[in-house]
């Protein structure tokens, strides 16, 4: 007999499947991506998708927020946006007597689902304007601190092909997304089947399969997931061996890396491995759970020195060198 914890997990694995199913639908041959942008949203954290244009990131984003009935912004970013075009701004009134007062007007990201399209062409003031929201859910405006209603989502994409006029997000930035994602163009049978639909198919809504609270409840049981001394330990390896100074690095890792991943990378290589667990249907992080998500979670945290650079080092190598040192 099924404890009510069971079934209650087991209809939120349900609806999670209900979920990817409809994702994998909309988004044609990117199985994977879809995998990783819901791992990251169910590890509460936030994502940096890297793609060329026009393979459907956008959609992605858009798609997610309408099948969990949750509320989605856009925001494009360019040089010319300003924080308060992404936080909100204050606003002088006038009221029918003539009194004059301030009113805060809300900026794009008090929402569940933002979309910071093209990241990397925002300026460095603009793009800090995220980081108060992404680590600690809420935001301070003209002195006066306003909480984000959970869950708050980033999903921030870069084109990696075109890089004139761009501002490279610094690593305190970097650091703060969960997972770093790569959007391939589709296969030949993909480009078919998409080719196949109709013109509209892209932008009909999507049907809602969960809904908000469903989403916060997997994210507190997400959180719940044990794991065991073997697998930190396994995890904290890894996160060491990324590190040019430390005994068990590479050779790879030590001509090519300056500065390894953080503690907060490990921490998200935790809780995307705990997510992930969730969702397949396991009460416990197995070691090919944490195996699947380090290079989507450690990719974008390794800095590379002047060598890495100039060779310009495969990331994922990198991460796979710390892969193998570490087991």
């Amino acid at each position: 007999m099924t404890s009510p914890i069971e079934r209650e997990i087991e209809e939120l694995r349900s609806g999670a499947q209900r979920l990817t199913d409809s994702l994998r639908a909309r988004f044609v041959g990117q199985a994977g991506v879809v995998e990783e942008l819901l791992a990251t949203l169910f590890a509460g954290g936030h994502a940096l998708i890297e793609g060329a244009p026009g393979l459907g990131k956008t959609t992605l984003a858009r798609s997610l927020a309408q099948a969990l009935d949750l509320s989605f912004a856009r925001v494009q970013c360019t040089p010319d946006l300003m924080p308060s075009d992404v936080i909100g701004a204050r606003i002088l009134e006038e009221d029918e007597h003539g009194a004059r007062r301030f009113r805060f007007e809300p900026g794009p990201v008090f929402t569940h689902v933002l979309l910071a399209d093209e990241v990397n062409r925002a300026t460095p003031r603009t793009q800090s304007a995220l980081l108060e929201a992404m680590g600690e859910g809420q935001v301070t405006a003209h002195g006066e601190t306003r909480r984000l209603e959970q869950p708050f989502f980033v999903v921030a994409t870069e084109n990696p092909v075109e890089m004139e006029g761009t501002y490279p997000l610094p690593e305190a930035q970097l650091d703060r997304f969960t997972l770093q994602i790569r959007v391939e163009s589709p296969t030949l049978a993909d480009l078919v089947v998409i080719l196949g639909r109709p013109p509209d198919a892209m932008s009909a809504p999507i049907e809602r399969v969960m809904s908000r609270t469903d989403v916060l409840r997997l994210r507190e049981l997400a959180g719940a997931i044990p794991a065991s001394d073997e697998v930190l330990r396994r995890i904290a390896r890894i996160v060491r061996a990324t590190h040019a100074d430390d005994e068990s690095a590479g050779p790879v890792v030590k001509s090519a890396v300056r500065y390894g991943a953080s503690p907060r990378g490990a921490q998200a290589l935790l809780a995307t491995a705990r997510a992930h667990a969730l969702l397949a249907g396991r009460l416990h992080v197995a070691v090919h759970d944490v195996e699947r998500f380090a290079a989507p979670v450690l990719r974008h945290r390794l800095v590379l020195g002047y060598e890495g650079e100039g060779e310009m080092a495969a990331r994922d190598a990198l991460v796979s060198e710390a892969l193998a040192r570490s087991a």
